[in-house]
């Protein structure tokens, strides 16, 4: 009986542990596609981050992966992530296309795309996704562009970084 216990606490702590994160990061990956004209945008967070804060911004209960879940919920999506991130690429301010989420365990995925672009050489990114929730909220940026990889780390200092390519 004692070993059945202590194999049982065995299987049962490291669930615990990993059931909540300690930590908080977004990450953010953008990619030139030459042959498509087009800059492709996906960023992860953990759910119940965006949960949070956008229940609080927007005094909604969004009730993410249940049967209640808001049947729009893409819009307050795209409303927050319009508010929280733009984009400057070669010194011109470019906007959006919300394409849509995916949920996968305990985060989100956001697909954007900005399109017409015909070349690529400098990526200015403000982010500013969950800082004011969550002030220790560290965003990690990635761009690939040709055979360039870049990144930097945003954070409630710094919510702006400039990648050149």
């Amino acid at each position: 009986m004692k070993i059945y216990k202590t194999l049982l606490l065995l299987f049962i702590i490291p669930f615990f542990a990993f059931s909540a994160h300690k930590y908080y990061l977004s990450l953010t990956q953008i990619k030139f596609k030459e042959e498509s004209k087009s800059v492709q945008i996906i960023i992860n967070v953990f759910m119940d981050d965006i949960e949070l804060a956008l229940n609080k911004d927007y005094n909604i209960d969004l009730q993410l992966t249940t049967k209640n879940e808001l049947p729009k919920n893409d819009v307050y999506f795209e409303k927050y992530l319009k508010e929280k991130i733009q984009f400057k690429l070669d010194e011109v301010s470019k906007e959006f296309k919300y394409i849509g989420k995916e949920y996968d365990g305990e985060l989100v995925y956001f697909y954007l795309e900005i399109e017409n672009i015909s070349q690529l050489n400098k990526i200015q990114v403000v982010n500013k996704i969950l800082i004011k929730h969550f002030p220790e909220q560290q965003n990690l940026i990635k761009t690939n562009v040709g055979k360039k990889n870049k990144s930097i780390l945003l954070n409630k200092e710094k919510t702006s970084g400039i990648l050149e390519h």
